[in-house]
């Protein structure tokens, strides 16, 4: 993934989604030329000139100061994750960023093997941030058992939603879930443009499905920390779940989630089934947890 290209096309996505009325700046009405915010347009609300933020967008990181860059996320109106997307770009295109193989996080050890085995009542799922299944625990595995059941390591979650048609049952807001992966991944080559593994996944996706490829063209970014997922598994029917995502601070770029549901509730219910269920331990529970280091 071309990091230059990928600034480019950031930020021009991100400028013309805004209208002059969105921007706080006067219409006078009119044809315009252009969809959204023209450049000159965007620098002003920067604080810039045009011939500098004209450099930016056609991919030239280079020297930009963090000021510049906090000045153009208010000025195109970036939330969180854009915000730290527009940085990762940016740092990624500078002169003297070099072409290193990512760092593989370490393989997950027996202390955090064993804090899975203790959430006997949690579905968790352990990912990283190319939405490979790194670990989970017994529950957790038996609440994807669709996905598990693909064939082949690693498990993951982009190629299962896109490539697999039993995730549009299994997904009850499958639209809302594939804008989700995929703003997931695309955050992600911001932050490792030369993962090879990465790229060979996108491509992979690009190729084989329609929707993935438009998604991945609109440069939407998100992050995981909280949300909710309702999914109709195969055993037990609906379940209407929340999760908290957070951050293994031992295993760099690696991510623990974890699914409820209120207490008495059907879900809850459901919960506790399935638990019961994946006493039987069902296809793929001990192969994702016990591959733990070979995917990372």
């Amino acid at each position: 993934m071309d990091s230059r290209e990928g600034l480019r096309a950031f930020l021009t996505s991100r400028r013309e989604r805004l209208t002059p009325a969105q921007a706080g700046l006067p219409d006078f009405g009119g044809r315009r030329r252009v969809k959204g915010l023209r450049r000159e347009e965007v620098a002003l609300l920067a604080g810039m000139s045009t011939e500098y933020y004209v450099r930016l967008e056609r991919g030239n990181g280079a020297g930009v100061s963090d000021a510049v860059l906090d000045g153009i996320s208010r000025a195109l109106q970036l939330d969180d994750a854009e915000h730290a997307h527009l940085y990762d770009l940016a740092r990624t295109t500078a002169p003297g960023s070099t072409r290193r193989r990512p760092v593989r996080p370490p393989q997950v050890g027996a202390n955090v093997l064993q804090l899975l085995d203790a959430m006997r009542d949690v579905p968790v799922f352990v990912q990283n941030g190319r939405l490979d299944a790194v670990a989970t625990n017994r529950l957790g595995a038996a609440l994807f058992s669709e996905m598990f059941a693909l064939p082949g390591r690693p498990v993951n979650a982009a190629r299962f939603t896109f490539l697999d048609p039993r995730a549009r049952t299994f997904y009850r807001d499958w639209e809302g879930t594939a804008r989700q992966v995929v703003a997931l991944l695309r955050a992600e080559a911001g932050r490792t443009p030369y993962d090879r593994v990465l790229t060979d996944l996108v491509a992979e996706l690009v190729s084989a499905s329609d929707p993935f490829r438009a998604l991945w063209a609109a440069h939407d970014v998100g992050v995981h920390r909280t949300g909710s997922k309702d999914v109709h598994h195969p055993v037990v029917g609906d379940l209407d779940l929340t999760f908290e995502a957070m951050e293994l601070t031992s295993h760099p770029g690696l991510q623990l989630l974890a699914f409820s549901a209120p207490t008495g509730s059907a879900s809850d219910d459901g919960l506790r089934l399935l638990a019961t269920w994946a006493a039987t331990a069902p296809p793929g529970a001990e192969g994702v947890r016990t591959g733990v280091g070979d995917h990372a």
